[in-house]
Order: structure tokens, then C-alpha cells, then sequence
């Protein structure tokens, strides 16, 4: 009778809170993520590269729906200041967001990166759509550094649910549903390292729209407000404006942070 109890603890308790541990979140504030862009050294580190990257990466997001030029920046900056020696991306797309991580990642280094399509040899692969130069895979080999990537084929939660791996940081850019957002999140703190963070794109901060365009992707959003309902140690720090242009001639950006509550 008392493990029945235990059994049915548990699994109420999993219900409610979900699988995943909030407690292995990095904590930082706001402050310390404006910080992160007004870094002189990481402007340094970007000016050296961003004449190579651009080269490489010859994407028009509105066109094709990659990450636009500011956020692509802003993710370079963010991993350079975390230095994670594991990443996992997903949601691949046409390798835009995936080739400006794998740029500021150390060398030796991991980047896992996952689309629930063959973004690079598939027949209907995104750059092959929108006739770009490269695959993403390209595009990472022609860094010429000593990183070591991969690219799974996966629906998200599936790969997170089988997954032995264990990363520094996780980037949610796959499924903005609302659904498939309240299943990634708890599963990746599973596979986050302690003082991991997961970062999250199309983040619109009370469901309201952040450009001129009046676009609104509500899912993660929602995702994360019902999330925090059940586990108040979890925080999202929208990144705001940033020192740069991002998308329709604005400075703001869809990329926000989850983090563990001070």
C-alpha cells in the first residue's frame, strides 16, 4: 500500500512539476545579459569575423525565415560570453543561427544541431529551397575550425527523451507551438549541465507584438508562463533591445533567456 502511495506521489508530482529540474539553471539577471553586449573584448572578437560570416552566411531572414542578421549577432555574443563547450541547437532551418554559434564556440568544442528535416542532403533541404550557396553543413566545414558538429535528423522531443548527451546551452528555435515548447523545456533541463541555460527564439513578452509588422508567434511565451506557474524558480529574461539593428530597421529582439529565479 505504501508504494502504491509513493507511486502515485510520484507521478502526481511529475504531472505538476514536470520531469525536469530547474535547479541545474544558471542564475543571472537582466543586468548581466545587457552586459554580455556591450562587451568590448567580444566586439573585438566580432569585427574579426563578421566580414567571414557574413561571406558565409548569405541569408535574407525574410525571405527565408532564418534568424535575422541582429539575433545571429546577438548568439555569437551570448555563447562567447557563456563559452559552452556543449550546445544544442534545434531547429537547424538553413543553418544561419547554427553557423554564428558554431563561430564562437572554442575550438574542440560540441554543437549538436536538430531539425525535424535532412537540412543538408534532402532533396527538399530549406537552402536548396531558397536556392542559397551553401548547406549548413558547408557552411560550418568552410569555419576551417577544429569543432566538433553534428547534425541529427529528429523530431525534438524525441531526440531529447533518448538523448545520453548533456549540454551547456540549448537553443529552442524548432516548434514555437505552444504544445511542443511545454514538453521541450522541462525535457531539456533534463539534459542541461548545472549552470546550463537554454535560450529561446520568437519569445513575444505578454503575447504583444515587437515590430512594426505586427507579428506575434505566441507559443513560447505561453509555454513559459504556464511552466513558471509550476515551478516558480523558473525565470525568462527577454534580451529587449539590443546595440545593433535587428529586424524591419528596429533594435529589438525575439531572443530571451531561461534562468533559474535569485
Amino acid at each position: 500500500m505504501l508504494g502504491q502511495l509513493k507511486s502515485a506521489i510520484k507521478t502526481l508530482f511529475l504531472t505538476v512539476r514536470g520531469p525536469g529540474d530547474s535547479g541545474t539553471l544558471a542564475i543571472l539577471d537582466s543586468s548581466q545579459i545587457a552586459a554580455i553586449f556591450r562587451s568590448h573584448d567580444i566586439d573585438q572578437q566580432w569585427n574579426a569575423l563578421s566580414a567571414r560570416l557574413a561571406d558565409l552566411c548569405q541569408i535574407e531572414d525574410l525571405k527565408t525565415g532564418g534568424v535575422n542578421p541582429g539575433d545571429r549577432r546577438a548568439l555569437f555574443y551570448v555563447v562567447k560570453a557563456l563559452r559552452p563547450t556543449s550546445t544544442l541547437e534545434i531547429g537547424s532551418h538553413v543553418g544561419a543561427s547554427t553557423v554564428h554559434i558554431g563561430a564562437a564556440m572554442a575550438s574542440g568544442s560540441r554543437l549538436v544541431t536538430l531539425d525535424i528535416q535532412d537540412v543538408n542532403d534532402g532533396p527538399s533541404a530549406y537552402w536548396r529551397t531558397f536556392g542559397l550557396q551553401r548547406s549548413p553543413r558547408q557552411m560550418l566545414t568552410e569555419l576551417n575550425k577544429n569543432l566538433d558538429f553534428s547534425f541529427v535528423t529528429s523530431d525534438s522531443v524525441a531526440f531529447l527523451n533518448k538523448t545520453d548527451q548533456r549540454f551547456d546551452l540549448i537553443f529552442l528555435d524548432g516548434d514555437h507551438s505552444k504544445e511542443t515548447v511545454l514538453e521541450e523545456v522541462p525535457k531539456s533541463l533534463t539534459v542541461l549541465n548545472r549552470n546550463g541555460v537554454i535560450l529561446l527564439h520568437d519569445y513575444f513578452p505578454d503575447s504583444k507584438p515587437l515590430w512594426s509588422d505586427g507579428s506575434i508567434i505566441s507559443g513560447p511565451f505561453e509555454a513559459m508562463e504556464e511552466l513558471r506557474m509550476r515551478d516558480a524558480r523558473l525565470r525568462v529574461i527577454p534580451f529587449g533591445a539590443l546595440p545593433w539593428t535587428t529586424k524591419l530597421g528596429s533594435h529589438v529582439t525575439s531572443l530571451a533567456m531561461v534562468v533559474q529565479e535569485q
